[in-house]
């Protein structure tokens, strides 16, 4: 049996100043086309483009009910979370696509 892996991530523009939160089957991929603005979104109009937190989830159930959790934190409360994981807001896709 194939186990599924799924990602809720956050990515921001340079300045950290907007958060997209979302999922994703494939977080390379998905993180690699938020880079490129393959999709004339809401990402591509504020150049969100830095990986700055994500989780891993095994049932895609889960993963939804995280991304919706986080979306309807604060914007302290994702700050709080991106500080405790990832202090110093590295994008964390650093070195994939090398």
């Amino acid at each position: 049996m194939q186990i599924n892996e799924y990602a809720v991530y956050i990515i921001t523009n340079k300045a950290n100043t907007v958060f997209y939160i979302g999922v994703t089957s494939d977080l390379q991929n998905r993180v690699l086309q938020h880079k490129q603005k393959t999709y004339k979104g809401f990402t591509a109009k504020y150049n969100c483009n830095k990986l700055i937190y994500f989780e891993q989830f095994q049932w895609i159930d889960d993963a939804i009910a995280r991304e919706k959790q986080l979306k309807a934190g604060s914007r302290k409360k994702k700050i709080d979370l991106i500080v405790g994981e990832n202090p110093a807001w590295n994008d964390l896709s650093d070195g994939w696509y090398d």
